[in-house]
């Protein structure tokens, strides 16, 4: 059955639209399964009915005409029990529904399961036999469940492909048709789209060796040397409408492109005899695997970095023209993988959504779009890209949404919210020099998390009072080696002078198990509980000696360094990560450094470190809460895994509960503790965590005004009134609502999505 079952579902992959998918379903299960009857029921969510879409052994003239509503018949009850339904006798059953059209009567076996994807009901799969002949039994049931979960996902595709063509299942025409991916960048665009697909496909390119060793370290070299002219330019469009500090992502492309690195590796590959075309595969493959495999989000995306590159490059070689694109006024760009070099081929001033099938809100290109102002969607997995060109478009950057074929009501309702937050931007840029007060006086630090310099430069434009978290695996990340003390002191001496005298925390380095550098591999079969953080730095001590050591001359004169230890789980950690600190210390003094014992602090990210707060915060300075890994591992729920990712909710009661305790227990040895993450970006998040008694909120740039905004507003007493009514509650949904409510009541709406979407949503003719 297996064999078959593939069979089937590669047939339907390659099926040209949904007719064709349903009907090689219905042609192959009833074959594969002997019977006399396999038919697919669709639920169109226009009206809610289910209809009959294929069939095979009832009458071809029913398709497209009978139909059920939800609840109607045993199709209906198969929909909404949400499970299989096997009869022996179908028409005593009192759901049973008989129509005529069908010529059904000859069959009283009755076998349906339902089709569901991403917990939305899509159909029903059914297969009927006459009364003499059989009843199903559990293997077919099984069987049948197998196909139907196997199927889910390309029915859905194929039914968003039509919805997206402007036809509903029953051929009329469709509207606001709706896909949730990842938010990339804040902001509403309306606009047209454009698909563009990348130059070239590396997976395509035929293992070889090389007729001419010479010929193709030349062919290779002139590849190299368009490709830095072709980012060159790029960069150059783009700088008008960046700060010079963000065009350091361009920088990254073109260092990637330096002899020393990825072309030093592929012309060591042709000497080795293969073609170039081949070398430059097996080398961007390789750094890709490495970079896929990592858990930190952020480092994980310079893989569509190197894929870009490694595209371009074989472009180059095989000499293709490359197709003139036409860019409306107002484009949307999209594409199965966007990157940095795409959005500067767009005209200046046309550029006003971006949409991208892969990546999330740590890519290059989410970082470009928020210092450009561009709203963005990312992670669109099921989005049939192809049917979005030339269409008009509706980017929903806070929700991470994208419409498509808008309705006038729904264009006119997001052509307000894109007015009101223009208004709103405007507003907030009043806020950056005042401090984060509350009304009745208590004082709250707003923080930021960086990464880059582009990070840095738009953190102070926004006000911020610091930085909560600086990951220094980028240093790291742009390097075939470990960089070298000078290399990271330069690095860590920029990011401390941009704020001082203001306190910067620098964790130390934070890899590991599926963070594993390309020169640094790690396998393991569970690196989430594996060899990570201040593991690895400990049992490499070589490795964080040169680290602090760089990060406590690069504080010589300003003395606002702070270092954090991640993934701290017990005591013993701390102790032995303190006397490398302090030996240090007194090293670089010798040396002859004129620096301060900088303040360190832990990470409390891991459950464990939850219940030794105490004994953890009389070692060290300060405390710091990384929310975003500690709800992971306390719901055991991988946050970047789309099956299971509805069940991460930072506004969980189990993670409010041991925010709560943290606070508590950090307060009650009398040492100041901080938090970053969602939570402390979102005002009604952040306004429970002030109740809480966090001293210091560390967030993404963007976040940072409005955070500011809410809390000058408020009062604390406020906040703790709406924390002691949340924390009696015990549904992270209950929660959430329960803490708009507040903010709407105390006229902070416009901080929110606005109630009318979420009721225009429910309407929505599709969702995927």
């Amino acid at each position: 059955m297996l064999s078959t079952l593939r069979s089937i579902v590669q047939e339907v992959n390659g099926a040209r639209d949904l007719q064709e998918a349903l009907d090689i379903i219905v042609s192959r299960v009833q074959s594969a399964m002997n019977t006399e009857v396999c038919s697919v029921y669709l639920l169109d969510p226009e009206t809610n009915r289910y209809v009959l879409m294929a069939t095979q052994g009832l009458y071809k003239k029913a398709i497209g005409k009978v139909s059920l509503a939800h609840s109607e018949g045993l199709i209906g009850l198969v929909g909404s029990r949400e499970e299989p339904i096997n009869l022996e006798d179908a028409p005593s059953h009192p759901r049973y529904r008989y129509f005529p059209e069908t010529g059904e009567e000859r069959f009283r076996s009755f076998l349906g399961v339902p089709i569901i994807h991403h917990r939305r009901i899509l159909g029903v799969l059914v297969v009927q036999q006459r009364e003499s002949s059989r009843c199903f039994d559990e293997g077919e049931e099984a069987f049948l469940v197998t196909v139907s979960a196997q199927l889910a996902g390309v029915i859905a595709h194929s039914e968003a492909t039509g919805a997206i063509s402007g036809l509903s299942l029953t051929g009329e025409e469709t509207r606001d048709v709706s896909f949730k991916g990842v938010a990339g960048a804040p902001g509403v665009a309306i606009g047209q789209g454009v698909v563009v697909y990348p130059p070239a496909d590396l997976d395509a390119v035929p293992e070889k060796p090389a007729e001419d060793i010479e010929q193709e370290l030349a062919v290779f070299a002139d590849a190299v040397s368009a490709v830095r002219e072709d980012i060159s330019q790029v960069a150059e469009r783009l700088a008008p409408q960046l700060r010079p500090e963000e065009q350091a992502l361009f920088e990254v492309y073109l260092r990637i492109l330096d002899d020393n690195a990825l072309p030093g590796e592929v012309v060591a590959r042709i000497n080795g005899g293969l073609w170039a075309q081949a070398a430059l595969k097996q080398v961007v493959q390789q750094y890709v695997r490495h970079f896929e495999m990592m858990g930190d989000l952020y480092l994980r995306e310079r893989a569509v970095d190197l894929r870009d590159l490694g595209r371009r490059l074989l472009a180059h070689l095989q000499e293709g023209d490359p197709k003139d694109v036409t860019y409306p006024p107002k484009t949307v760009l999209v594409s199965d993988e966007l990157t940095p070099a795409m959005l500067g081929e767009v005209p200046r001033g046309q550029l006003v959504g971006l949409v991208s099938v892969r990546g999330s809100g740590n890519s290059h290109v989410a970082i470009l779009a928020r210092a450009m102002g561009v709203p963005t969607v990312m992670g669109m997995v099921d989005i049939p890209v192809n049917q979005l060109d030339g269409k008009e478009l509706i980017v929903d950057g806070f929700e991470g949404q994208l419409y498509a074929s808008p309705s006038a009501d729904l264009r006119t309702f997001y052509q307000e919210i894109c007015d009101e937050e223009n208004e709103l931007v405007k507003g907030l840029e009043a806020l950056r020099e005042k401090p984060c007060e509350t009304t009745d006086g208590h004082r709250l630090s707003l923080l930021v998390n960086t990464g880059l310099m582009t990070d840095v430069v738009r953190s102070l434009s926004h006000g911020a009072e610091g930085i909560g978290l600086y990951r220094t695996e980028v240093p790291f990340m742009i390097k075939e080696r470990f960089p070298s003390e000078q290399e990271q002191r330069e690095t860590y001496r920029e990011q401390l002078e941009a704020f001082a005298p203001n306190p910067v925390t620098m964790r130390t380095l934070d890899i590991g198990g599926d963070k594993s550098l390309t020169y640094f591999p790690i396998s393991e079969e569970n690196p989430f509980l594996g060899w990570r953080g201040i593991r690895v730095t400990l049992d490499h001590p070589e490795i964080f000696l040169v680290q602090v050591r760089a990060m406590l001359k690069a504080s010589e004169g300003l003395n606002n360094l702070q270092i954090m230890l991640p993934m701290i789980s017990n005591i013993s950690e701390v102790e032995e990560s303190l006397h490398l600190i302090y030996r240090v210390y007194h090293e670089v003094r010798e040396e002859g450094f004129n620096i301060h014992m900088p303040k360190v602090g832990v990470m409390i990210e891991i459950p464990a470190a939850v219940y030794q707060v105490r004994e953890l915060a009389e070692r060290v300075d300060f405390l710091s809460v990384g929310s975003n890994d500690l709800t992971q591992y306390l719901l055991a729920v991988d946050r970047n895994n789309p099956r299971v990712a509805q069940l991460y909710h930072s506004y969980h009661p189990a993670v409010l509960q041991a925010l709560v305790r943290i606070a508590q227990d950090a307060r009650a040895v009398g040492k100041p503790v901080s938090i970053c993450g969602e939570l402390a970006g979102d005002p009604g998040g952040a306004a429970l965590l002030m109740a809480m008694g966090y001293d210091a909120l560390s967030m993404n740039a963007a976040s940072l005004p409005k955070v500011k905004s809410v809390i000058r507003s408020i009062s604390h007493e406020w906040a703790c009134n709406l924390l002691d009514d949340v924390l009696l509650l015990d549904s992270p949904h209950v929660i959430k609502s329960c803490v708009d409510l507040a903010l709407r009541s105390a006229g902070f709406g416009r901080y929110l999505r606005p109630r009318r979407a979420s009721s225009a949503e429910e309407k929505l003719s599709q969702s995927s």
